[in-house]
């Protein structure tokens, strides 16, 4: 009975940290989500700074698209 609390409660700590995992690693990666979302994550009250973190997000999706572009 005690195993099985322990596994169940390990599980449910193990899930609660892969939701906490950020899945954005890159602006690139951050860009196919939307720019504009990344930036309301990153700058919730701050206008001005989430407005120069989109564009240069933007900037940094245009310069990995041309980079790997077969």
């Amino acid at each position: 009975m005690m195993w099985k609390k322990v596994l169940l409660a390990s599980a449910v700590t193990g899930l609660l940290a892969g939701v906490a995992i950020p899945i954005h690693s890159t602006p690139a990666d951050a860009a196919r989500s939307g720019c504009h979302k990344a930036a309301k994550a990153r700058f919730p009250h701050d206008h001005k700074a989430r407005h120069e973190f989109k564009h240069w997000c933007k900037a940094q999706w245009k310069l990995y698209k041309a980079a790997h572009k077969r």
